[in-house]
């Protein structure tokens, strides 16, 4: 009992000295020959694994926007990271007006990336 304690309060111990300094990395806990534990192996990434540039969030906001009143409508496209799609909308208006189109119409569709 007291050394799988001993034992927790370094692995404990360990994982605190880790997150502290996240560029040094502490060597694994040596393996006991009576350990029931499974020894975790070094996980390679291979090459078919996509990489975490690959994943994207976010929403392709589209919007109706014109740069006069009588004017047809004309389709914007902005790109927004956040997940959230009201402010995916309110940064789509924003960039929309920004790009020279103070009349935005409405809302035409918005996707998750």
């Amino acid at each position: 009992m007291s050394d799988e304690l001993s034992e927790f309060e370094q692995s404990v111990k360990r994982e605190i000295d880790a997150f502290m300094k996240p560029g040094h990395e502490t060597s694994p806990a040596p393996e006991l020959p009576g350990d029931k534990r499974p020894g975790k192996q070094p996980s390679k990434p291979t090459a078919g694994s996509e990489s975490a540039e690959s994943y994207r969030t976010g929403h392709l906001v589209r919007l109706a926007v014109r740069t006069r009143k009588l004017e047809v409508d004309t389709v914007f496209e902005h790109r927004s990271t956040s997940i959230s799609k009201l402010e995916a909308q309110l940064e789509a208006e924003k960039a929309a007006k920004q790009a020279g189109y103070p009349i935005i119409g409405y809302v035409i569709d918005i996707q998750s990336l």
